[in-house]
């Protein structure tokens, strides 16, 4: 028997334009830390999805018996039910949210229009993770990783697991070195947001990104006021607008072509 969904991890979803935006959400955390960034996208007119990923928003303990290809699967799901409504359709995540939009990316090519990630993860320096393999065999959690945001004071607060499920944890690195090992099979436009501090993903993971892509088309937006969910933090402002605006930018130019084709 399906679990219940905690009050307020559920998807969103708006039917709008032929402009399609899939957004997908991070690693032991809930539509909630993104449903402002899709409300805003569905205010702009778009089509959005933002669903929730197996495992999220009802007990750790259950996400600790699902894998990335469980929660990669229903990203997947979404994408194809965009596809089905839209002439062009956008990719955006939120840590590893921007890992699982990233593999779609390459999984699928031109068929996404282009990527948004903000702090995307890609590979970490922490040492521990050398254990892993070991410890998820034997550990079944270590303490959460939710609610990095900066902006103190009255605030909406990331609804996340408290604790980090070590079997979905080791799974997720698998996933960091299929999507890293392609990197440069990328050519979408991109549009990067990533936090000056962040306590959850190193500088080091971009960095990477932007040093193996392919793409031409690339804009890198540096988020100063904000920690790793700067869905909820003070940057969460500049996120929507530039979202929008390289959305609105790409897809112009790409009913351009299309004409002159």
């Amino acid at each position: 028997m399906a679990l219940p969904v905690l009050p307020g991890a559920e998807p969103f979803a708006h039917d709008g334009n032929d402009i399609g935006v899939l957004l997908v959400h991070g690693y032991t955390s809930t539509p909630q830390s993104m449903r402002r960034w899709a409300e805003h996208l569905a205010a702009a007119g778009y089509t959005v999805r933002l669903p929730r990923l197996p495992g999220h928003g009802t007990r750790w303990q259950e996400m600790n018996t699902t894998r990335w290809q469980d929660w990669y699967a229903e990203v997947e799901r979404a994408f194809d039910e965009l596809r089905s409504r839209c002439a062009h359709v956008f990719a955006a995540g939120l840590s590893m949210g921007g890992l699982l939009a990233t593999k779609l990316a390459l999984e699928q090519g031109p068929r996404v229009a282009g990527l948004v990630l903000v702090n995307p993860i890609y590979l970490h320096n922490d040492p521990r993770l050398r254990l892993l393999p070991l410890l998820q065999r034997v550990v079944p959690s270590f303490p959460g990783i939710a609610d990095d945001v900066k902006m103190t004071g009255e605030r909406e607060h990331e609804l996340a697991y408290d604790r980090n499920p070590l079997k979905s944890m080791y799974s997720q690195t698998m996933l960091w070195t299929e999507v890293s090992r392609d990197l440069a099979e990328i050519t979408q436009p991109v549009l990067l947001l990533h936090s000056r501090v962040d306590n959850i993903v190193p500088v080091a993971s971009s960095a990477y990104f932007l040093e193996h892509v392919s793409s031409t088309d690339v804009t890198e937006i540096w988020l100063e006021n904000s920690y790793h969910v700067a869905t909820l933090d003070n940057d969460a402002p500049l996120i929507h607008d530039e979202s929008v605006r390289f959305i609105e930018r790409v897809a112009k130019a790409a009913r351009a072509g299309a004409s002159e084709g």
